[in-house]
């Protein structure tokens, strides 16, 4: 019988193998030849990450990744599509996942055909309704290589939890800057790490002051044990909204997954691409209580 924490868990597992995408050398050349800087991996993350969504406006991709600002979207949205469209930034990042892997496993890369084959089950087996990024990544044609295929099925699975995680956001009335001030307050980052996402100084006084009204926060930001609880609220409902899929595919498979990518998992992390702490609060945020 699988309970929600296996979500916890297998996010955990392919998280990691998923995200050295973000920081490869690969992805950087690839950005570059698309006309984007080459140098600055913020400078093409939007496109890459919204182009499933198709050449849709600042509005809409705000409205999806939620925790950044409209006005840092604004700046990428059109004009990222005028940089490259949306089929050739797909076309890219495909070449990118394939160079990455044969990097980081070599003749090893031939070797990922069952865990394609589970990660899909899980993938397919996601709900899509409400959940527009996830959609949006489930509507790309699946690509013939196994290797290929075990990441745009982490891609499916990350964006359904994602969306997941928005409603649960929502839920607990945290709009976008104070679901970051509170996150940085429980720990799951420095504030510093944040500012990727484009939010004033001021914007940020604003959300922590407004969390302090609410006894979320004490008089000097401190997280309050209310804080505390309704984040391991977030957390719960977060879990318990990304189930479906290893609800579906079950205890076995799922640890047979996790098993068959722990070498890939091993290669990421000895990889240096991945930074020592990041904005998901993987590895910083425990559990929530059952």
């Amino acid at each position: 019988m699988t309970d929600p924490s296996l979500a916890r868990r297998m996010w955990h597992q392919l998280e990691p193998v998923h995200a050295p995408f973000w920081y490869a050398p690969e992805m950087f050349a690839e950005a570059a030849a698309l006309g984007f800087d080459g140098e600055d991996r913020w400078a093409s993350y939007f496109a890459w990450r919204a182009a499933p969504l198709g050449a849709v406006g600042a509005e809409r991709v705000a409205s999806a990744f939620y925790s950044f600002s409209p006005r840092l979207i604004a700046a990428h949205f059109p004009a990222d599509w005028e940089t490259a469209s949306p089929d050739r930034v797909l076309a890219a990042r495909t070449r990118v996942v394939d160079r990455l892997y044969r990097t980081l496993l070599g003749d090893a890369v031939g070797e990922l055909s069952e865990a394609a084959d589970l990660a899909r089950e899980a993938a397919l087996a996601a709900p899509l309704a409400g959940r527009p990024l996830a959609a949006a990544y489930a509507a790309v044609p699946w690509p013939d290589e196994p290797h290929l295929v075990l990441w745009h099925a982490i891609g499916i699975l990350r964006e359904h939890r994602g969306d997941g995680h928005i409603a649960a956001l929502l839920t607990a009335g945290l709009d976008p800057a104070e679901a970051l001030v509170s996150f940085a307050a429980i720990g799951a980052a420095a504030p510093a790490t944040f500012a990727t996402r484009g939010w004033t100084d001021a914007e940020w006084t604003a959300a922590r002051d407004r969390l302090t009204g609410r006894g979320l926060l004490t008089s000097d930001g401190a997280a309050t044990d209310e804080l505390r609880a309704l984040r391991d609220d977030v957390e719960r409902t977060t879990d318990d909204l990304a189930y479906a899929p290893w609800q579906a595919l079950g205890d076995d498979k799922a640890a047979r997954l996790a098993e068959l990518t722990t070498p890939l998992l091993v290669k990421a992390l000895e990889s240096g691409l991945l930074p020592s702490e990041n904005a998901l609060g993987i590895g910083k945020i425990p559990a929530p209580s059952r």
